[in-house]
């Protein structure tokens, strides 16, 4: 392949990775306005968005090269957790915080073996990813049995809400930075 036509194909891969990174950054918006959602629909609005989330990653993922497979295999997860969010019909609260953190740990696993693979900074964005998906899952998960009290009580309270809104949201910006980032190292080399 001409050194032209390698430049065009990866300024096309970084396009498409850019484009993947700003749009889940604006779901991210989606995921800070969640407490402003009818709480009945919240499970739908969820699945619709980890849904789109794992579409829109998957589709960024066809252009990687070293990590291809696990970053569609991040996408596919997302893409079940939102399912899952969005058909099971007895969705509360509590089981949403252990789809969220169950999806949250598995992409943060498959992020942390994606980054073994990358160089340079794909490496440390990559790495970053995995991290922060990991903290949002611990935090998450040692927050749960204070939650477990606080719903069996109270019900979902909207500080609650506003929180998990919160980890979403700031997973959505940790994956969109990540494909930025992706798409600036597309330019350079191949990814």
């Amino acid at each position: 392949m001409s050194d032209d036509a390698s430049m065009n194909e990866n300024n096309r891969h970084a396009g498409r990775l850019a484009a993947s990174g700003w749009l889940i950054i604006l779901l991210s918006a989606g995921g800070i306005a969640l407490p402003l959602v009818d709480p009945a629909n919240g499970a739908l609005v969820i699945g619709g968005m980890l849904v789109v989330a794992g579409v829109i990653e998957l589709a960024a993922a066809t252009v990687r090269h070293q990590t291809r497979l696990l970053a569609m295999f991040a996408g596919v997860i997302t893409i079940l957790a939102g399912l899952l969010f969005a058909t099971d019909p007895a969705t509360h609260f509590l089981s949403t915080l252990t789809i969220i953190m169950g999806w949250l740990f598995v992409r943060s696993l498959i992020l942390a073996a994606s980054a073994l693979l990358e160089r340079g900074s794909a490496r440390r964005w990559t790495a970053l990813s995995a991290a922060t998906d990991f903290i949002l899952s611990a935090a998450l998960a040692i927050g749960f049995s204070i939650s477990t009290l606080v719903v069996a009580l109270f019900g979902a309270t909207e500080d609650l809400v506003t929180s998990f809104a919160w980890v979403l949201a700031i997973s959505f910006i940790a994956t969109g930075t990540l494909l930025l980032e992706l798409a600036g190292c597309a330019r350079a080399e191949d990814v």
